[in-house]
């Protein structure tokens, strides 16, 4: 009895509230002494009648806490009782008859219910097919069964030993063989004696978040990639992710960024800080190192490679086509004892308005301000370009305004056109020619189609001129002539975690000079992700 109790109730919870409130009102009120009399109870009893709707009650309102509990057992289950006057009461004690009663005629009419409502849904016959089939595939089930505690288990085990709750690992790893060919090395009339090159590159991030729209990352990083500079003459030749440290593990990033509101992000770098890293640089296809561009020039715009460091970067994007970002890193955050540190040394200061109303098309005007020293060695690109427009004054500190334009547009899905041009107006603030002045310029233009051949695959030509020197206070620092950058390459995925890029560059009139000769680098880079 109890268990087909607890059953209706189950079914019922409705009723199960309204005779538990009923109950505890009764008690409440006996503790009061508020409870009616006897005799009124057996009178009033003797007179009630079943009601088919809540309205029926004057005493009732829909007001009343109970109103909706009420109301659900008179028109739904119909075993609600009222008094001949049209009342029901509801303030008044509950005696324990009143109670069995009430349960019992509610208990009635749900077994109905069931009765009525189970009666052409399921039948003996169904019952017994359902016993034979669970019968037949019991094998199956209790295999079933076996897998579900398995991977249960294993569940556990992950959980218990896993890397981190918060931190996630993820990992890149370059293989490349690599080498240049050309009759003699730029500015010289040695010729280039080059080997085949193996060499790799090793990259863990390890991020984690602890808000859920946060990100602290932190990246180890191994490689043993050499500047071919050294045979070829000029850094214009560079690969796009060479780099040696005797393959010994390094921390190489170390940043935060997290959200002050929904529109401003906050870029936090302690440890070599990259603009290319914290802003748009409008160039996703060939932007990356490991899956992008093969050459250094050709990733994006040496704009971005501006500065670097320690500092911090922001972002306003509402919800427009339009955002802003500013930003401020440090070369030399880290040196205290020298009468640096993060303003008093080498820094760059950068500002960008982006305009990029669908994914499809975007601009980006960039503004930089920089300031080197020749503690580290001057360097206005980073690199990229020749050497006089690296160092316009040699090796003196030198200040510089940077101004640059980036563009993207895609017309399908599978097609995107990028490109830049960039401009340089640098100063010397030291040295003999103190004051002296120069100009730089560097332009290109990028085409990548997708899935061409394979899915997932990116055929990519990169055509422009790196940085050269257009004029210069200083006469025998100009660059006489014009270099052009020619890269073509295929990423084809192998599958979802190896991708293998054969590429060439072509340097013509290295380092700005007619008088060099074209220098070839041919790549096969391998990149394995994980």
């Amino acid at each position: 009895m109890r268990k087909a109790i607890w059953k209706v109730l189950k079914l019922s919870p409705a009723i199960f509230a309204a005779t538990v409130f009923t109950a505890n009102s009764a008690l409440a009120e006996e503790i009061n002494n508020q409870v009616t009399p006897v005799a009124e109870l057996s009178e009033d009893k003797a007179s009630m009648d079943q009601v088919t709707s809540v309205s029926q009650f004057s005493d009732v309102q829909p007001t009343d806490w109970a109103f909706q509990a009420l109301q659900s057992l008179v028109e739904r289950y119909g075993c609600i009782a009222g008094y001949p006057n049209g009342t029901y009461r509801g303030n008044r004690a509950l005696t324990r008859y009143e109670f069995a009663a009430g349960l019992n005629a509610c208990l009635d009419r749900v077994n109905e219910l069931i009765a009525t409502a189970t009666a052409d849904i399921i039948s003996r016959e169904d019952l017994a097919t359902l016993q034979r089939l669970q019968e037949e595939f019991s094998a199956e089930l209790a295999t079933l069964r076996g897998r579900v505690d398995a991977l249960e288990a294993r569940t556990a085990e992950l959980e218990a030993n896993q890397f981190s709750t918060t931190a996630k690992l993820k990992g890149e790893v370059i293989f490349a063989l690599s080498q240049a060919f050309g009759d003699q090395v730029a500015g010289n009339t040695q010729d280039i004696d080059s080997n085949t090159v193996f060499s790799d590159r090793v990259r863990l991030n390890i991020d984690s978040s602890f808000t859920g729209k946060d990100k602290l990352r932190v990246r180890l990083q191994a490689r043993n990639t050499q500047s071919n500079a050294g045979e070829t003459g000029t850094n214009m030749t560079r690969l796009g992710f060479d780099g040696d440290n005797g393959n010994d593990f390094e921390i190489e990033e170390l940043w935060y960024e997290f959200p002050l509101s929904d529109a401003l992000k906050v870029h936090i770098d302690a440890n070599a800080g990259e603009y290319n890293d914290n802003l748009n640089n409008f160039n996703p296809a060939f932007q990356s190192s490991g899956s992008g561009a093969i050459s250094r020039y050709g990733r994006f715009s040496p704009i971005y490679r501006q500065g670097g460091g320690a500092g911090m970067t922001l972002t306003f994007a509402p919800k427009s086509p339009i955002s802003a970002s500013v930003g401020y890193l440090a070369e030399d955050n880290d040196d205290p004892g020298s009468g640096l540190g993060v303003f008093n040394g080498s820094y760059a200061a950068i500002g960008q308005i982006a305009f990029q109303p669908s994914k499809s098309f975007g601009v980006g005007f960039t503004y930089a301000r920089t300031y080197q020293n020749n503690e580290g060695g001057v360097n206005l690109f980073d690199s990229t370009g020749s050497a006089l427009a690296n160092r316009p004054f040699d090796n003196v500190a030198t200040t510089a305004n940077h101004y640059g334009v980036q563009a993207l547009v895609s017309p399908s899905s599978n097609i995107s056109l990028s490109g830049w041009a960039g401009y340089s107006d640098a100063t010397a603030k030291a040295g003999a020619n103190e004051g002296d002045d120069a100009e730089m310029f560097y332009w290109a233009a990028a085409l990548a189609l997708r899935d061409l051949g394979a899915k997932g695959s990116t055929l990519g030509v990169i055509f422009g001129q790196p940085p050269r020197v257009t004029e210069n206070d200083i006469a025998a620092r100009e660059d006489e002539d014009t270099s052009y950058h020619l890269e073509a390459l295929y990423k084809l995925p192998i599958n979802d975690n190896i991708a293998i890029t054969p590429g060439v560059l072509v340097i013509f009139n290295p380092e700005h000079d007619n008088d060099n000769d074209t220098i070839y680098v041919g790549t096969l880079r391998t990149t394995f992700k994980f």
